[in-house]
């Protein structure tokens, strides 16, 4: 929910300003009100009221006390899947839009109801995702939960049937669009143009993957507005808010579309590492690679969003000077400009337990912009178990000749379907065995893509206090134990003399400089 001050649809201010004065009498305090397009928003020290102005639009209809209660109550439905600490109820505004009054939750004389609010408990400015990663304040380990969370949520949100329509096609192209035909002329007609014909192209590259998201049971019921100031750290935990209640066709998405918009927004904020850092740790937690495909597109579409909004905002009645902020029609170029000169490449790792494969990997695939997938966890997820729970505790055995098998399929699958999407990708495992190498180097031959092995190593003591030090924390996917570790060392194939050629040998008990090893990997050819 970002503060405007003005909207293009003037309503009568008669009932919030008589209810913004009541709330000051009562709490003695100043009380503030933030408009947007389409609500109030009354602020207390404490506590904010938001109220639904009595609106009927091509896109919405607030205009009855029935739809007002209606959409107050889906916006307390859909946001306390994520947020239940901030949205606390739904309250009548009872009297007169002169002289009005909060009544209680149990509404006995819906006569004396004359409009509906939902209440929240206020958070602090800085508190939100966008004021946290300007001022520096942001954590990287409040990202990788929040992606946890978010994940889950998507696991567990209801699946679209087909016959709505969600997600098809004609639905995507036609949101994609509409954000087009929303910007103004003065954004220069031939870079319209040119997003016009690219989203033209998406509309018949991508319409067999988009039906296949659809069948897959990939179009849930999601937030809908998922950029930077929609999320606030609150209890040490980052959590959305603001969820899309009024239009259920914005909610009713792919899940890729849904995070799109944060990835989308940290890049236009200048942080694509941590874009693909919690692209990352969203993939590992819902294994949803299948739709990377179109997750380019969804960014597209996510800043032409913005800029739209940005525009409408400028162009608002009484709208003051604009306010600094990323510039999304450049984004949307720039992503687009990506999609159409992608740079595939495939990099597996090689090392024994311990030897820091998945901390130089993650380090990589954020500076690189790529995809990862990891072999402990794919490894998991064909057994049904989360990236950290033990599969000793369940009673399973993972590591059989034919697990392996599976899980190197899975690896081989997920590392394609990325690579012909355009993506860079690292393939995160031991790759112990040289007939599992030869398997990745014949797949890049596949699909015409460069090839090379990251090779990490650290001595046998180092090797053992990690592996020690790892299994001691339980917060790691990997369930490589000490003996597990002797084991690789009596048998582990070493790289032959052609693998060798190109490897990028990094020794891990010194400092690395992951910029330059970047830079070693995007200059390899072969």
């Amino acid at each position: 929910m970002e503060p405007e001050t003005s909207s293009p649809w003037p309503v009568d201010r008669t009932l919030v300003s008589a209810l913004r004065e009541h709330l000051r009498a009562q709490t003695g305090r100043a009380v503030s009100l933030i408009e947007t397009h389409l609500s109030w928003v009354l602020l207390t020290d404490r506590l904010a009221y938001k109220l639904k102005k009595p609106l009927r639009l091509p896109f919405v209809d607030f205009g009855s006390l029935a739809a007002r209660k209606h959409y107050c109550d889906e916006e307390l439905r859909l946001n306390r899947r994520l947020a239940p600490s901030i949205y606390l109820d739904v309250v009548p505004v009872c009297g007169t839009r002169e002289s009005p009054h909060l009544g209680g939750g149990d509404v006995s004389d819906v006569s004396d109801v004359i409009d509906f609010a939902v209440r929240m408990q206020r958070f602090p400015e800085g508190a939100l995702l966008r004021n946290l990663l300007l001022e520096g304040r942001l954590r990287t380990d409040h990202l990788d939960r929040f992606a946890q969370r978010l994940a889950a949520l998507h696991g567990e949100a209801q699946v679209a049937p087909l016959s709505s329509g969600s997600g098809a096609p004609s639905e995507v192209f036609r949101a994609m669009n509409a954000s087009l035909a929303g910007l103004p002329d003065d954004c220069g007609a031939e870079r319209l143009e040119t997003l016009h014909t690219w989203v033209a192209a998406q509309g018949v590259s991508l319409r067999t993957a988009w039906i296949e998201r659809q069948r897959e049971g990939a179009v849930r019921e999601c937030h809908g507005d998922l950029h930077l100031s929609n999320v606030v750290l609150l209890d040490d935990e980052l959590t959305a808010f603001d969820c899309i209640e009024f239009d259920p066709a914005l909610r009713w998405i792919d899940v890729m579309s849904d995070i799109a918009f944060l990835t989308m927004d940290l890049r236009a904020h200048g942080r694509g590492d941590l874009a693909f850092r919690w692209l990352d740790v969203y993939l590992q937690h819902s294994g949803d690679y299948a739709g990377v495909p179109v997750l380019r597109a969804y960014e597209v579409y996510r800043a032409l969003v913005r800029a739209m909004v940005a525009s409408l905002r400028a162009r608002a009645p009484g709208a003051g000077p604009a306010t600094a902020g990323p510039d999304y029609l450049a984004c949307a170029e720039a992503l687009a400009s990506q999609a159409a000169n992608p740079t595939p490449r495939l990099m597996i790792t090689h090392g024994l337990s311990g030897s820091g494969k998945s901390t130089i990997a993650s380090e990589l695939l954020a500076l690189a912009g790529a995809i990862r997938i990891r072999s402990d966890v794919e490894r998991k997820r064909l057994f049904g178990l989360r990236a950290l729970e033990r599969s000793a505790g369940e009673g399973l055995d993972i590591y059989t000749a034919e697990a392996t098998r599976r899980t190197f399929d899975r690896l081989r699958t997920c590392a394609r379907t990325a690579l012909q999407a355009g993506y860079p990708v690292i393939v995160d495992a031991a790759f112990l065995r040289r007939n599992e190498r030869r398997a990745f180097q014949a797949l890049a031959a596949e699909v015409r893509v460069p090839f090379s092995i990251l090779h990490c190593q650290a001595t046998e003591a180092k090797l053992r206090q990690r592996v020690a030090a790892r299994e001691a924390s339980g917060a790691d996917a990997s369930e490589a134990s000490l003996r597990v570790l002797e084991r690789q060392l009596a048998t582990f194939e070493p790289l032959d003399d052609d693998e060798r050629v190109g490897a990028l040998d990094v020794v891990t008990e010194a400092q690395w400089d992951i910029a330059a090893l970047l830079a070693r990997w995007l200059a390899q050819t072969r």
